[in-house]
């Protein structure tokens, strides 16, 4: 047993603990206790698949299936962004979400863990078989290796990982609102962007004009992608409530203008760990 040298037990580690705390012998050796913090540190890991696509040191697709558009590449994403299985994109409501990885699995592997955002959906084949699969970005799959291994890490092109849910951090960056190009007078759609914390959202609301009190409930249009339709005409400044995954609401006080346009973001002075 890892707690006794060459003292004779045959008793489980628990009874050999309990029995050496009742009458320690002379060979117990304290550096041989287990290491409870690092074994729970290891148990918030969990398995799963890694796959790449797109270029060897790109962000994958240009925004993918969750609407973000050329934003991927770009910082706070810094194409460190993954498509991700069923599991992972949640028909669009995992948009958003942050994951670290790490794989040890291969020699190229440097075991130290990358964070990444779902940006896209990976579809078929292995992503669906997978109980958990991430199609990482090449920028982020390589970011898994050894330093100057990242090449021969792609090449290996499939690579058991772990990975764990981490708060998604973006500081100085606020919450951002790309109104979609279909939008008009009686339909509002917007792409939300930049969350901190959970990253991703259970539920938008929005509120006209601010003589008036009542939030109107959007729906998820797909992806990071929301949406009012009304048979009246919506009369802006518009302000918009978030609520993350974990119930948290945060408010963005007219953060589209009067003369909003299709098309154009609008930068929010606010974000949930702000």
């Amino acid at each position: 047993m890892a707690l006794l040298l060459h003292c004779a037990s045959s008793f489980i580690p628990v009874m050999a603990l309990f029995s050496l705390l009742l009458n320690p012998c002379s060979c117990f050796n304290p550096k041989l206790f287990i290491n409870v913090s690092k074994l729970q540190a290891d148990y918030n890991w969990s398995p799963a698949v890694a796959t790449w696509y797109g270029s060897p040191t790109g962000a994958g697709s240009d925004g993918g299936a969750c609407g973000y558009q050329n934003d991927v590449d770009q910082p706070p994403f810094s194409s460190m962004v993954s498509a991700g299985g069923p599991s992972l994109f949640k028909s669009g409501k995992g948009c958003g979400a942050c994951y670290q990885v790490k794989c040890m699995a291969d020699a190229a592997c440097s075991g130290t863990p990358v964070t990444v955002v779902i940006t896209d959906e990976c579809p078929g084949g292995p992503c669906i078989s997978d109980p958990v699969h991430f199609d990482l970005s090449g920028a982020a799959f390589g970011a898994m290796a050894v330093s100057g291994r990242a090449d021969q890490l792609r090449q290996a092109g499939v690579v058991q990982i772990q990975y764990k849910r981490v708060e998604c951090s973006y500081p100085g960056v606020p919450v951002a609102f790309h109104v979609d190009a279909g939008s008009n007078a009686n339909y509002f759609a917007v792409l939300v962007e930049h969350e901190d914390g959970d990253g991703d959202l259970s539920a938008v609301d929005l509120k006209e004009a601010p003589d008036t009190d009542a939030w109107l409930p959007m729906k998820q249009s797909w992806g990071a992608v929301w949406n009012l339709d009304s048979s009246a005409a919506l009369r802006a400044p518009f302000s918009i409530k978030l609520i993350d995954e974990s119930g948290r609401t945060l408010v963005a006080e007219n953060v589209i203008p009067t003369d909003w346009q299709p098309g154009k973001t609008y930068r929010s002075i606010v974000n949930f760990n702000a």
